[in-house]
Formats: structure tokens, sequence, C-alpha cells
């Protein structure tokens, strides 16, 4: 398998893959890149997008990080060993425009010692409005990446999905899930490692042709200040399940990561308005309807 060092490379160049492919469709603004250093150990490249011609405001995140594995995970992963290391990319892009979906991936690597290591990652979109056509194409892409690697990848991952990205406190999915895989190792999927680390880089590279076909399928549609007002809702449910609920952010919190690189995933605006409830047989009353797991968007 190739070694941690080899594996953060890769991650560094599909980050610079990523920045590229989302500034060139964006047409408008480009990336800002802050070099950070962990206290502890490690460090990585924080680079933003902002006031683009459809990217209201969007993240592509690479990490390294190493040192002292906190007591709390320590006891959450079940282990003894206290080194760890850990790499990966993060993503968040938010639109400006409420038809064009919010989206999300991450892939990473942990590892402790030569029998704790593992990969974990994923995609899942959040449209502001839920259009079946797109959702079909986006779980059709995803799908395809995963038939390469495992027969089952799909159906175990896409379950995976729907229960992760749920905000029990509301009953509702964050949007219309994706794939959402953790811990993978050969033992648990009968796929050697080259294997695993190849799906991982995939569903990278994935990201830029799949988002952009939503993009250009939407950006240019027209809205209303009351369209705008329900992302700005939206948005609000996205925030309360990334400070409450995400792993990612956990994760950064508890190991003394860099603030402002865990909290990028949070949109410049949103809303909170109390009881607010869609009008009946509305756009937005059809979205709230489908925000549950198990829908097979393949079917639809």
């Amino acid at each position: 398998m190739m070694d941690k060092q080899q594996i953060a490379e890769r991650y560094k160049i599909l980050q610079d893959e990523i920045c590229r492919g989302l500034e060139a469709l964006d047409g408008g603004s480009t990336f800002v890149e802050e070099l950070w250093q962990r206290e502890g150990g490690g460090g990585g490249r924080t680079r933003i997008i902002q006031n683009g011609s459809f990217i209201e405001r969007g993240g592509v995140n690479f990490s390294a990080v190493h040192g002292v594995l906190p007591e709390q995970l320590k006891n959450a992963f079940q282990v003894d060993d206290e080194d760890f290391f850990a790499t990966g990319v993060s993503i968040v892009i938010h639109p400006n425009n409420p038809f064009v979906p919010i989206i999300h991936m991450n892939i990473r690597y942990f590892e402790l010692n030569e029998k704790v290591r593992w990969f974990g990652g994923g995609i899942d979109l959040t449209p502001h409005y839920i259009q079946l056509d797109d959702a079909s194409y986006f779980h059709r892409q995803l799908k395809s990446v995963c038939d390469r690697y495992g027969s089952s990848f799909y159906a175990e991952f896409k379950a995976f999905a729907d229960r992760y990205f749920y905000i029990k406190h509301r009953a509702e999915t964050r949007g219309i899930g994706g794939i959402f895989y953790d811990r993978l190792t050969p033992e648990k999927t009968s796929v050697s490692w080259e294997d695993l680390f190849d799906f991982s880089c995939a569903v990278g590279d994935a990201f830029v042709p799949t988002y952009a076909e939503l993009v250009n399928r939407n950006r240019h549609r027209t809205y209303t200040e009351q369209q705008k007002q329900w992302q700005d809702l939206r948005r609000g449910r996205y925030v309360e399940f990334n400070l409450v609920y995400d792993a990612g952010t956990k994760f950064g919190l508890e190991t003394n990561g860099r603030i402002e690189s865990i909290l990028m995933s949070l949109p410049p605006h949103a809303q909170w308005m109390y009881d607010f409830k869609p009008e009946p047989d509305s756009d937005e009353a059809f979205t709230l309807s489908m925000l549950k797991g198990g829908v097979d968007w393949l079917a639809q």
C-alpha cells in the first residue's frame, strides 16, 4: 500500500485539480489560499472562493495533521495508541442562486498504526429546491463510481448517508444524501488497500464534472426574493447539522484544528424563522416532503 505521505501528496494534487475546475466553472472569481500550521503537528492549505458568478462562498481545504490523539477520541475509537496521522480534502460550495444546490465532499485517510487505519469520506447534495431529474442524475453518477469498486458499495454507502445526514431534532434529512463511508479497510470490504485509495480518489475526481452539470442546468434561472428567503432558511438547517452532528467538525475541534478552516462549511447568510410553514402544494412544501431517508432517487 502507498504510505501516508504518498496519500497526502495525491490529495494535494486533487485539491489543485478541483480548484482549477471550480474556477473555470465559476468564471468570475478565484481561490485565495492560506497556509496554516497546527499546534501539535502538521498543517494544511485553506482555499476560499467568494462572490463569484454562481459561488457565493466555497472552500476546498487540504490538511495533513499528526500528533497525540486526545483522550476522548481514544475512547471513541477504542484504542490505546496515541500518535495519529490524518489527511484529507474537504469541500463545501454555497451558490448564490437558490436553484443551484449546496454540495459537500470529503475524502480522508486516518491511521494510528499498522493495524488501525482506514479511509472515509463521501459526497452529498443539499438542494434548496429538490428537482427529481437533478437528484436522479446525481445519484446515478455516484453509483457509477461505486460500481467500479464494489457491487454493494452504492447501496451500503447511500444508506449510510441517509442515516448520517439526518437532522434528528427536525426529523428531516439535510438534503438528498449521496454516499458516505467510514473506516473502510480490506477486512470490511474485500477490497485491497490500493483499490480503496483509488476509490477515494475516484470520488474526488467525480466532484467537478458531476457538480458542473447541475450548476449549468440551473445557474441562469431567475428567482424571487421569497425563493431567496427560502434558500436562507434551508441554509439554517445546514448550519444546525454541521454544528450539532457533523463528525468532521467535532474531530477538527477536538484535535485543536484551525477554526477558520473547520467552520468554512458554514454559509455567508442564513435565517431562522419561528415555526415557518410553507404554503400547501408549493415547491417548498414538496422539498420538505422529500427530506427523508430511503428514497430511491435512481427511480425518480
